[in-house]
């Protein structure tokens, strides 16, 4: 099924009983193909133009940018102009969802990277789960304030020679979130179906940790997940709604985000279940809707909060 964009875009409202505990964004901002929905669309964009309209719509955004961190002989920082140009883009109640670098939650280098040392494809990564590198990673992130949102550790899967069990993963991140910074609202991204038992959930729940359904990735789905844990490890939780084979969608959007190609009522419907469940018990959910999920993001949020407004 496909569907044209609408002349005029209108977000609809998020139920009054629901919008305290629920901030509602995209994974990243910057579309051209968005003009004439979240955009205006005769309007001459420069690089930081977008932001502020964009949250003409949505309370929450998703920052990826700063995960690609690791390169072969550096570890890169967000850099201190482009982090207080986002905070002063946006309105006090706005929340910024981080994803962690990569330099982090990799416990290798990727395949075929190169450096000044030569091959480091299968190498150990140093600077996995750094203490340090956490710290320098907030300091820079400090002119958010109150606007800093879930920080996001995504980590990929992990295979016997990653991470030989879950019991040693529970022993290193713990280790790790016991002596991070207090204060960020942290949240556990796992790719290994096999975690999602009990004792994974009652680990994040003994750190305060929140967790990330991820609907993609060869995971089950975020409705499945939910079915069959319910989980409530923290006072928050976040949903992504991020889609599957990135190669097909983008072939028949041709990257233009503004068009509904690949509907998933299913995962819509389940991520209203969560959300509901979440606001019945006062634990707030951040959800970030990727445009690989169905073809576009702020058309997917305006299915989704269509859906939730039934159940007001």
């Amino acid at each position: 099924m496909k569907t044209n964009p609408p002349a005029a875009f209108r977000l609809p409202v998020v139920p009054a009983r629901f919008k305290p505990y629920l901030h509602l964004g995209t994974c990243s901002w910057k579309y051209d193909s968005w003009k004439g929905l979240v955009y205006d669309r005769d309007k001459p964009y420069r690089p930081n133009d977008y932001l502020a309209d964009y949250a003409r719509f949505f309370n929450s955004v998703e920052v990826d940018q700063w995960f690609w961190s690791l390169f072969p002989d550096a570890v890169r920082f967000p850099e201190a102009r482009t982090v207080k140009a986002y905070a002063a883009a946006v309105p006090e109640d706005f929340v910024f969802s981080v994803k962690a670098p990569n330099a982090l939650t990799l416990t290798h280098f990727y395949k075929k990277e190169k450096g000044k040392s030569g091959d480091l494809a299968g190498r150990e990564n140093p600077y996995f789960l750094s203490g340090d590198l956490l710290a320098r990673f907030l300091e820079a992130l400090a002119p958010l304030g109150k606007k800093l949102g879930p920080v996001m550790f995504q980590f990929e899967y992990l295979n016997k020679q990653k991470m030989p069990s879950r019991e040693a993963f529970y022993e290193r991140f713990g280790d790790f979130i016991r002596a991070a910074p207090k204060g960020p609202a942290y949240a556990v991204e796992i790719r290994n179906p096999n975690f999602l038992v009990p004792d994974f959930f009652d680990f994040l729940r003994l750190h305060g940790l929140g967790f990330v359904y991820l609907d993609g990735y060869y995971m089950p789905g975020i409705g499945e997940v939910f079915a069959k844990n319910k989980p409530r490890t923290a006072s928050f939780q976040v949903v992504r709604l991020h889609g599957g084979d990135r190669g097909e969608i983008e072939k028949e959007t041709g990257e233009a985000w503004n068009r509904i190609v690949a509907p998933k009522p299913a995962s819509i419907d389940a991520a209203v279940d969560i959300v509901a469940e979440n606001a019945r018990n006062r634990i707030a959910t951040t959800l970030n809707i990727n445009n690989h999920f169905e073809g576009s993001a702020p058309l997917t949020a305006g299915r989704f909060l269509e859906r939730l407004a039934e159940r007001a």
